[in-house]
């Protein structure tokens, strides 16, 4: 994809119409693929060539079919992300629950206890009244007289009917406590057997829904897997469909014999009319991006222009398959064995890397130097495809000495 960046801050321009010609054009720039050549046969003997759109279609169609699978995996992701959560709060609801339960358990052992101390007390109540109530039966049998005459005086008749009254009272107080006390407890650990029973089968459903969010997850996440895979599929067969591109333009470009055939010229001298490897027009007579040029760079694009003056300066340009980004140029022009640098010569060409939301760069020909400042030539500066020649510091650009 050819798309261009301002060069920097110091270049004198107006920021403000600048930023509203990038945002109008860097969408469309991004939607340009690299190269747009094909030849379906061979290259001599009057043998048909094919049109650039059946490489650009067919990545188009697999660039369309990762977007649709992307966002499709976006979706899913979301879609994902609730699943958890939903696993999540019923985890949270699960462990609330399972310490209420265990909280409950331990009351009941507790209960469990209370009753068996209270049963065992019971037992030793019942165990001291049994001389009393041994002794009151003894007395029962005794009648008024007999008690009388074993008595030693009145007084102590009276004191012997006062403890044996005292005796019945306790004992009926002892069983009816001891019945409340059982009915009580009883009451409790019927209750709390109740409370255990519904909060572990609210437990094991909050289980089975945390099962069903699990499934969802799992096979969400699986969609997403399959995606994935897809669109990684998709992006190796673009990169073979890019390279068979480049590799078809590139054959084109030589059967040219390198030769360009141009009529007219512009600012710059960039030609008005050229006609490239495979009868393509290209040149400043038509729009921005409508076609490629002889080395595969859009027309009216910075390195079309640099490419050009190349060319017409040294009677070559290399052929670095289609690199259509400016800040590729450098490492291309070193593999190809031409020398780079940060000194400024005139009949060079001036490389911006680019930086911060700027990944393409500035290709410029030098046409002047003069202290720390450079004279460069160059177009689409401001996204127009136009010419324009401007003065900017020398100083963090990178040097193509195409010329030696």
């Amino acid at each position: 994809m050819i798309r261009r960046a301002k060069i920097y801050a110091n270049i004198t321009v107006n920021t403000k119409a600048m930023s509203k010609l990038k945002s109008a054009t860097v969408l469309y720039h991004r939607l340009r693929i690299l190269v747009v050549v094909l030849a379906v046969a061979g290259l001599v003997g009057g043998a048909n060539l094919a049109s650039a759109d059946q490489y650009d279609n067919q990545i188009n169609a697999l660039q369309a079919q990762n977007n649709t699978a992307q966002n499709t995996v976006n979706g899913l992701a979301t879609q994902a992300s609730s699943y958890q959560g939903a696993i999540s709060n019923l985890q949270n609801q699960v462990a609330a629950l399972q310490a209420a339960i265990q909280a409950n358990q331990g009351k009941q052992a507790q209960l469990q206890q209370q009753i068996a101390a209270d049963k065992q007390e019971v037992a030793q109540k019942k165990s001291s009244l049994s001389d009393d109530i041994k002794t009151m039966y003894v007395d029962g049998q005794m009648t008024t007289i007999e008690e009388l005459a074993t008595s030693k005086n009145l007084s102590d008749y009276v004191d012997k009917e006062e403890y044996r009254t005292s005796v019945q009272n306790q004992l009926d107080a002892t069983i009816k406590s001891i019945a409340s006390l059982e009915a009580q407890l009883q009451q409790q650990q019927t209750q709390l057997a109740i409370v255990v029973k519904s909060e572990q089968q609210q437990n094991g459903q909050l289980a089975a829904d945390e099962s069903q969010q699990q499934q969802l997850l799992a096979y969400n996440q699986g969609q997403q897997a399959a995606y994935n895979q897809q669109i990684q599929a998709n992006q190796k067969q673009i990169a073979v469909l890019r390279q068979e591109q480049i590799l078809a333009n590139q054959r084109l470009v030589n059967s040219g014999g390198g030769h360009v055939i141009a009529s007219g010229s512009c600012g710059g001298g960039y030609p008005a009319d050229a006609i490239n490897s495979y009868g393509g027009h290209w040149g400043c007579n038509y729009p921005l991006d409508n076609t490629l040029d002889n080395w595969g760079m859009y027309n009216r694009e910075c390195v079309s222009f640099a490419a050009w003056k190349v060319y017409q300066a040294y009677g070559y340009m290399p052929y670095w398959g289609g690199s259509g980004d400016a800040n590729q140029w450098p490492a291309d022009a070193r593999a190809a064995g031409i020398s780079t640098g940060s000194t400024p010569k005139v009949g060079s060409v001036a490389i911006y890397m680019g930086g911060s939301g700027d990944p393409w760069g500035h290709a410029m020909w030098v046409v002047g130097v003069s202290g720390g400042m450079i004279t460069v030539q160059q177009y689409n500066l401001y996204y127009d495809g136009n010419y324009y020649e401007t003065t900017v510091p020398a100083s963090g650009l990178v040097y193509i000495y195409f010329g030696g």
